[in-house]
Formats: structure tokens, sequence, C-alpha cells
């Protein structure tokens, strides 16, 4: 299952809000996003 965050309030949001609204239930704030655990290295050529 995927896990979204809020980007104001830091809580997170469940997957089947989402389907209703794109809006934390919590804040009101429209900017949601996913934390990634995996930090990627990129070599410059």
């Amino acid at each position: 299952m995927v896990e979204y965050r809020c980007f104001d309030c830091n809580k997170k949001v469940s997957q089947d809000y989402l389907r209703k609204k794109v809006r934390c239930p919590y804040c009101g704030s429209k900017i949601l996003f996913k934390p990634r655990n995996v930090t990627t290295t990129v070599k410059a050529r």
C-alpha cells in the first residue's frame, strides 16, 4: 500500500480518502507527497 503524507502538517493520509478528494483531511492542504526511503545517486558523465 502506498503511503501519502501532507506537506503542511506531515500526517499520513490514507489512499482510500484520496479516491474521494485530493486534500488533507486534517488541515485541508492540496499538497501531498510520497516519502522515499531509498536515496538515488546519479553519476555525471
